[in-house]
This record gives structure tokens, sequence and C-alpha cells, in this order.
């Protein structure tokens, strides 16, 4: 005996007929039908007594209701209590003005509004924003760092471009190869900063630059200091700056990082791919 047997049930009982219960469950009766003497058969007592007048309850059968209606109000309130008290951290990667996130927080608030979502934004020296130290449930962030213990979902690629002063004779060109930038600092991260991670904004090479934590240190050091970045193309920068296409570099691929697997996860990462499948960035 299920929770659903007994919405069967207790859609005949109120209506007393067969037929108008099927069209209020939004199911064809022969289903309903067997459904209600399978519970019969399960309780081993008649539900229902059924004539050529129509359908009535037995004394079994008006006891059950009652039982019935107790248990499905029961089980509503447990669902209340349980998605009220739901909620889900999620990692950002100083990145909360990107369109994908804005679709799926319109989507995620639609479908689960009794979910409470937390949000952490990270900086630039943790690629994982906090789910190894059990700081967020899930992130949203980008690729490539150690994948150790981590489960990982493509949600999209952005090819990539150098940032640099609008003054830098640079920044006229079309198109730029990393050897073009040999004789530029570039942007380090602190020491401890997950190496494959460093890798990729350094383009694969050792370098030497300044410090930086956030987006905006990076943005600042191009201004001050002349120092090289590299930024999706299509993201909006100061009119300070210019973003060239670097022609040999690996594009940079969002992902949703997560470690426990779970339903509020499972269906935060579904969410995810759907929102970030048509927001890439417009190429300059």
């Amino acid at each position: 005996m299920d929770l659903r047997t007994l919405r069967y049930f207790v859609a005949v009982a109120e209506e007393l007929h067969f037929g108008r219960a099927a069209i209020r469950l939004h199911m064809s009766q022969p289903p309903l039908s067997r459904a209600i003497r399978l519970l019969e058969a399960d309780l081993g007592t008649t539900l229902l007594n059924r004539s050529a007048a129509g359908v009535s309850l037995t004394p079994a059968g008006a006891t059950l209701l009652i039982e019935a209606r107790n248990l499905l109000e029961q089980s509503e309130q447990v669902r209340a209590r349980v998605t009220a008290s739901a909620s889900l951290t999620v990692g950002i990667l100083a990145d909360s003005t990107d369109p994908g996130i804005v679709r799926l927080a319109d989507s995620y608030r639609r479908q689960h509004p009794h979910v409470t979502i937390h949000i952490r934004e990270a900086d630039l020296t943790d690629p994982t924003c906090g789910l190894r130290s059990g700081l967020v449930d899930v992130a949203i962030t980008r690729a490539p760092f150690d994948r150790t213990g981590l489960q990982v979902h493509e949600l999209r690629e952005d090819p990539l471009g150098a940032v640099l002063r609008a003054d830098d004779p640079l920044a006229a060109r079309d198109r730029l190869t990393l050897a073009d930038l040999d004789d530029h600092p570039w942007f380090q991260f602190p020491p401890g900063t997950d190496p494959l991670w460093q890798s990729f904004w350094n383009g694969g090479q050792p370098r030497e630059g300044p410090i930086v934590r956030a987006v905006q240190e990076c943005i600042q050091a191009v201004l001050w200091n002349g120092t090289v970045g590299l930024a999706p193309l299509g993201h909006h920068l100061s009119d300070e700056l210019v973003v060239v296409p670097v022609t040999d570099l690996p594009p940079s691929r969002v992902v949703a990082a997560w470690s426990d697997d779970n339903p509020l996860i499972r269906t935060f990462v579904e969410l995810a791919a759907t929102a970030y499948s048509s927001t890439a960035p417009a190429p300059e």
C-alpha cells in the first residue's frame, strides 16, 4: 500500500464513481479499477460495494478513507517541511554577471521555489570555489584544476583573448599568438594555487608578473603596469582596455563541479547545462 494507491482510493471514495475519479486523477478507468482491486486484495477486505446503482463504501472502506486522508495530509506536511529546510550553497568564480548564471538562477528559482540558495563568490586563487574546504556544495567555475575527488560537467567553451591596455601597440592587432606576448609581464597567483590553473592562465609557460587574487586586481595591473591577462572574448571591459583574440590558446571551459551526489545537486547541474547551452559570449 503506497501513497499513490491511497490517492486513487480517496478519489474513488469521494466521487463514488470510477469514471469521475479517473477524470479527476487524469488517468483512464481500467488501471484505476485494477489498482483498487489490488488494494482490496492487499488488505484482505472489500472497500467498495459495486452495483448497477453505483459505488458505496463498506465499513472498512469508510475507515480507510479517514486514515488515508490523514496519511496523505501528513505526507504533504512532511514534504513541505523538508523542502522548506532544503538549501544549497553555490560557489561562483568571480563571474556572477555571466548570462549563464542569470538564466540558471531564473530557471532554478521557478522550478524549486522552496530551496534556499546561498551564493559564495570566490576569488581567482581557488578554482573550486571552496569545494575542497566544504564551503560550497556545487561550483560554477572554469577548468582546468585538480579534479581529484570531484565530479565535473562541462557547460560551455569560451575562446580567449589577451587583455591589453588600449595604448599598447599590440592592442591594434586583429589577432595575436602567445609568442607576441612573451615580452609582457603576466598575472601570477599566490603560492599554493593549483598549478594546473596557474599554468593555463599563463598560456602553458612559466611567466613573471604581479601576484593577483581578484578580477579587479587583474584589471588594475593592466592599467598601471601593462600586465597581460587572459579573458573570454565578448566580456565587457572598460574603454581603456582591449581584448585581442589569441589564436594558439585553448578555450576556457565553464564547468559545474561537485563532490557529494544528491538529488538537489543533480537537478542543479541539469538546469545549469540547459542554462549555459545558449549563452556563449559573442566573439568580438
